[in-house]
């Protein structure tokens, strides 16, 4: 019976050792997850994209009016699918206006 104890005892204190390694890596691994999206914030969405596109309107709108007219010529389908794409997106987006607008009636 002493002998059942003991084991009770040593596997408790392995499992307190697991759990605190654990929480060791959580801690860690959270600092890590913390220090990626801090460098990710200085790539993406930054003042420098905004200030880019900013300068180059023009000449991105002439790009993408270039890239649909070679679309065109080379995939019809493909234009009507973005097309209907976008016609269905503005229908969801007028619907939730319209149903954001609505009175409510309390009885």
């Amino acid at each position: 019976m002493d002998l059942h104890v003991i084991e009770k005892t040593s596997s408790d204190d392995l499992n307190k050792v697991e759990v605190d390694v654990l929480k060791l890596k959580i801690v860690e691994l959270t600092k890590k997850v913390n220090e990626l999206e801090e460098r990710l914030r200085k790539y993406t969405n930054g003042s420098n994209h905004k200030r880019y596109y900013e300068k180059n309107k023009e000449k991105i709108k002439e790009s993408g009016i270039n890239y649909l007219q070679k679309l065109r010529m080379e995939n019809p389908e493909k234009i009507k699918e973005y097309s209907k794409r976008a016609y269905a997106n503005k229908k969801k987006k007028q619907t939730e206006k319209e149903n954001s607008l609505e009175p409510i009636i309390i009885v």
